[in-house]
């Protein structure tokens, strides 16, 4: 791999932190240090929102068309360098680059797709990524943004803050002038609450957890009332009726789990199979979920890589340990799957006690809660007794079955006879109560980056 930019893109450029100070990086594969970041703060915060700020009256002057190319140009430098990016995203979170190709075809998709449209804008903006998937989540907020005629200072997981850089580098080379596009690397504590409070952001879009997107927007109260948009946790059911074809229906879902790792938030990790089919499906399910080949991340054959960092892999072997302690019933799976690197054995638990944290808690692993029900009734009323609300999936051929039962799911999206949501870039995605508020993709997802003003005039 060439050696990775560690500086932030303030204004234009890459520059050390006014502090100086950095933060290593870990390759969770190895376990092994690949390098040192610069670690922004508040000082560096303040000097990117003066490079957006000055930036901001000509960007909102362009042409519409004219901001339009500049986006085309970043999604055919995306498309360029790709492998580059995905060996970033593989030596720094573990992401399989087979996977990577995924979401970075998706990205560019978003960019495409979102460039068609235009309208008025907020002012400078930021956005504060997740880790699991840097480089759709950077296009998904960026380019609405900054096509509206907005500028936008990104703040990436401290986690994952390598391929975010690079992002501000084919920036530049597209040609998006000076102060548009802003990347710090740093924590959350620091730059997020920086970025929350700060008086002159008038926007902020947020992916992460429910407790962190509580903290900004608590922030942005007490600030300025900026508008804030929150992509936050889920714990998404599937629900599997008799009708559904069994092998098919098992594949689907144990896909969705081993996608990244269990680290994606559509993920279905409650699962509830009617009774009559349980057994069967149960079966099936953990077959094919344990059909998993560990290996390097850059090798193209390997789906299934590490956990992020020693952190997740801590967290998710709690939750298992937890899980066994409350009695529940381990099917597969339920410890560590190598012996160097974070990776965790596909696990599989069934007739989970109401109790236990496991069903309730957000796992974002290779983890699944097997559960079973008897009435369409009981298992709506499970599926939405919870304060998550971002997806949920359902199996069956009845149609009228598949509408009654998405109208009664409360959750941001539903998908039926179907995977997941992630390709549908065209389509807004977000979720309900404490999944968070506002939308991404689509044309919802471009309205959350302009004001809208009303005139009224008498001649």
């Amino acid at each position: 791999m060439a050696t990775p930019e560690t500086k932030l893109f303030i204004n234009g450029e890459f520059v050390p932190s006014v502090s100086g100070k950095t933060f290593p990086i870990f390759n969770p594969t190895t376990e092994e240090k690949i390098t040192d970041v610069f670690e922004a703060d508040a000082a560096d915060v303040d000097a990117a929102v003066t490079a957006a700020e000055n930036a901001f009256p000509a960007w909102k002057s362009l042409s519409a068309h004219d901001r339009i190319n500049k986006c085309l140009k970043f999604a055919e430098l995306i498309e360029r360098d790709q492998f580059e990016i995905a060996k970033l995203d593989a030596e720094n979170i573990g992401m399989p680059v087979s996977v990577n190709h995924l979401f970075i075809q998706r990205a560019i998709r978003d960019i495409k797709h979102t460039s068609g449209l235009a309208h008025d804008p907020y002012g400078v903006c930021a956005a504060i990524l997740a880790w699991n998937a840097p480089v759709v989540i950077f296009t998904a907020k960026v380019i609405p943004c900054i096509v509206a005629g907005n500028t936008i200072i990104v703040k990436s997981s401290e986690k994952a803050p390598l391929s975010s850089l690079k992002l501000g580098a084919l920036a530049a080379e597209a040609g998006f002038p000076p102060g548009v596009i802003n990347v710090l690397s740093g924590f959350g504590h620091t730059v997020g609450a920086a970025l929350s409070s700060h008086m002159k952001i008038r926007k902020l879009t947020f992916t992460g957890s429910t407790r962190a997107g509580k903290l900004i927007q608590e922030a942005a109260a007490k600030s300025n009332l900026k508008s804030v948009a929150l992509e936050m946790g889920g714990k998404n059911p599937l629900i599997v009726f008799p009708d559904c074809d069994i092998e098919e229906t098992a594949g689907s879902a144990a896909a969705s789990l081993k996608f990244n790792s269990g680290q994606i938030c559509v993920s279905n990790s409650r699962i509830y199979v009617h009774k009559d089919i349980f057994q069967k499906f149960l079966k099936a399910f953990s077959e094919k979920f344990v059909e998993t080949k560990f290996g390097s991340p850059l090798e193209p054959t390997t789906f299934f890589g590490p956990q992020a960092d020693k952190l997740q892999f801590d967290q998710i072997s709690k939750f298992i340990e937890q899980a066994k302690s409350a009695g529940a019933n381990l099917v597969t799976g339920g410890s560590r799957a190598t012996s160097k690197g974070y990776y965790i054995q596909p696990t599989v638990f069934a007739q989970v006690p109401a109790n236990a944290e496991i069903l309730h808690e957000e796992i974002f692993g290779p983890v699944a809660v097997v559960q079973e029900f008897e009435t369409e009734y009981e298992v709506i009323a499970e599926c939405n007794k919870t304060e998550y609300g971002l997806h949920a999936g359902l199996y069956t051929r009845d149609i009228s079955r598949a509408c009654r039962v998405a109208t009664a799911l409360e959750t941001g999206v539903v998908t039926v006879n179907s995977g997941g949501s992630v390709g549908a870039y065209d389509m807004p995605f977000g979720g309900w109560k404490q999944s968070g508020n506002g939308r991404e993709l689509g044309k919802l997802g471009l309205e959350e980056f302009y004001e809208i003003k009303t005139v009224i005039i008498t001649l």
